[in-house]
C-alpha cells in the first residue's frame, strides 16, 4: 500500500523509462563504434597493420604517439564510464550473480584490451593486429549483451508494473 500512497510505482516507471532511453542512446553508441571501426579497418590482420603502422600502398603514415595518446586519453575515461554504469544496471536483473560477475570481467577486460591492442601493434609487434581483432568483437559482443540484458529486464519490469 506504501508504494502507491508514496507515489514510488510513478518514479519507478519513469526511471525505468530513463534507463531505456539511455539504453537506446548507447545502441547508437554501438552502432557507430562498429561503424568507425569499419572505416579504417576490416577483420583481417592486414588491415589493422596497416592501419598503425601506415602503408606505402595506400599513402598513410603510422599512428603517432601523440595522436594515439589523445584517443586513449578520451577512450580510457569514455568507456570506463560506459562500462560502470552498463555494469551497474546489470547486478539490478535477475541474472544469477556468477554470471554478473563474468559478464562485468569480461567487458571490463576487454575493454581495456582493446584499448591497449592499438598501442600493441603499434609498438610492439605487427602480429598483436588478431588481438586487436578479437578484443573488439569480444568488446563489441559484451557491449551488445549487456544492452540486451537490461532491456530485456527493464521491458519484463514494465509489464509487471
Amino acid at each position: 500500500m506504501r508504494f502507491f500512497v508514496t507515489g514510488e510505482q510513478n518514479r519507478q516507471l519513469l526511471l525505468n523509462s530513463l534507463i531505456l532511453m539511455f539504453l537506446g542512446y548507447i545502441l547508437l553508441l554501438w552502432i557507430s563504434n562498429g561503424l568507425m571501426y569499419f572505416h579504417k579497418m576490416d577483420l583481417t590482420p592486414a588491415s589493422v597493420v596497416n592501419y598503425y603502422l601506415g602503408s606505402e600502398e595506400d599513402f598513410t603514415q603510422p599512428k603517432s604517439y601523440q595522436s594515439m595518446l589523445e584517443v586513449s586519453h578520451f577512450h580510457v575515461f569514455a568507456m570506463g564510464m560506459l562500462v560502470l554504469t552498463l555494469t551497474h544496471l546489470m547486478i539490478m536483473t535477475n541474472l544469477s550473480m556468477i554470471l554478473k560477475v563474468w559478464l562485468s570481467a569480461l567487458i571490463y577486460l576487454f575493454t581495456i584490451a582493446d584499448e591497449v591492442a592499438g598501442w600493441l601493434v603499434r609498438f610492439v609487434h605487427p602480429d598483436f593486429a588478431y588481438f586487436k581483432i578479437a578484443s573488439f568483437l569480444i568488446l563489441e559482443a559484451s557491449l551488445a549483451a549487456l544492452i540486451i540484458v537490461v532491456s530485456i529486464s527493464l521491458l519484463y519490469a514494465r509489464r509487471k508494473m
